[in-house]
Order: C-alpha cells, then sequence, then structure tokens
C-alpha cells in the first residue's frame, strides 16, 4: 500500500472515532502532514463518499472536520437508534426494576438483599437506560444512594403514575399457586 492511500486510512479512523469536530491542524500533526494537505485528503474523502452515494458525509463544520450521517439516511438511523432502545430486558434488570418501582426510593444495599445477589450491575445498566434515577441519599451514616424510577419507565409501560402499578399482593399469591402447583406436579 502506498503513503497516500495508507494516510488516506489513518485520516479516516482518526474521523470515524471522533466525537466532536476535529480541526486540520489537530489532524495534520496525529498524521505528520501539513495542514493544505490534510485539508485536500479530507476533501478527496468527501467527494468520494458523495460520489459513490454513502451513507456517511464527511463536513467541515465548527472549525473541524466531522463524519456525520447522511440526510437522506438519517430518519432510518433514528429509527433503528430509537428501536434498539426497546430491547428485552434481562430476567436480574426485570427483578431489579420491579424492586424499585415497588420498594422506592431503595439502596443498591437493599435491592442486593431482596434478590440475594450483588445488583451493582444491573442497577448500572438501568440507570443507563433512563429506567432507575438517582432521586437522594438515605439519612445513614455513609448516606447511601436512593434509586427510583423515572418517567420513561411510566413511558415504557404506558403508566400515568406509580399509583397505577398493579398491586402487589395479588401477583404474589398467584405466584406462590404457581409454585404449590409445580411442586405438587400439576400445571
Amino acid at each position: 500500500m502506498n503513503h497516500q492511500a495508507s494516510s488516506h486510512r489513518s485520516l479516516e479512523a482518526l474521523l470515524f472515532i471522533s466525537d466532536e469536530p476535529v480541526t486540520s491542524a489537530v489532524l495534520a500533526q496525529a498524521l505528520g502532514a501539513d495542514r493544505p494537505e490534510v485539508d485536500a485528503w479530507c476533501e478527496e474523502l468527501a467527494r468520494g463518499y458523495d460520489e459513490r452515494g454513502a451513507g456517511i458525509t464527511l463536513r467541515n463544520v465548527a472549525g473541524g472536520w466531522r463524519l456525520t450521517t447522511h440526510p437522506e439516511a438519517a430518519p432510518v438511523v433514528e429509527q433503528f437508534v430509537l428501536a434498539s432502545r426497546h430491547v428485552r430486558l434481562t430476567k436480574a434488570a426485570l427483578e431489579t426494576l420491579s424492586i424499585v418501582a415497588y420498594k422506592q426510593p431503595v439502596t443498591r444495599h437493599q435491592i442486593s438483599g431482596i434478590r440475594g445477589v450483588n445488583s451493582e450491575g444491573v442497577v448500572r445498566a438501568l440507570l443507563d437506560r433512563g429506567l432507575v434515577a438517582e432521586v437522594g441519599r438515605e439519612e445513614t451514616p455513609g448516606r447511601p444512594v436512593l434509586y427510583g424510577t423515572t418517567p420513561v419507565f411510566l413511558e415504557r409501560l404506558g403508566l400515568p403514575s406509580l399509583s397505577a402499578l398493579p398491586a402487589l399482593a395479588p401477583l404474589l399469591r398467584a405466584g406462590a399457586g404457581d409454585a404449590e402447583a409445580e411442586a405438587a406436579g400439576t400445571d
């Protein structure tokens, strides 16, 4: 591979990993090239994306170069991103979310005590998905974080408020009946 092709590949990789516009000066320093050369390479890359009808574009915005989604592809990308937020929750996540919903505000230690296993990773995953949030601190030594559900949780479950959560007692009785049936060997 020639030096220019290698430089183009490296330039493209740098642009790909950047989450904000990158100035020609920064790119030139990283590539060991001069700024006018880097600008020419960026313009060449941008033309190449446009000519082949790529789903991405390279634009000079806010004083730097940035890869972006092509405007014609934006609706499909947006739909995909939104749909991926609705990926099913694991059993551990559902258990943890139920505990938070019914016991809130609740500490991670309390959640782990109810589940019988360390729930730190599951709580973090629910925080990342926006279903659970920090809602305060407990007034005990160490002041542990208290967790509660979010409006996103209510929206995903189609509930107007937490008061619309189903009563827990009937669900527990139904679960106990299932366990008794299993123990007896019947369905």
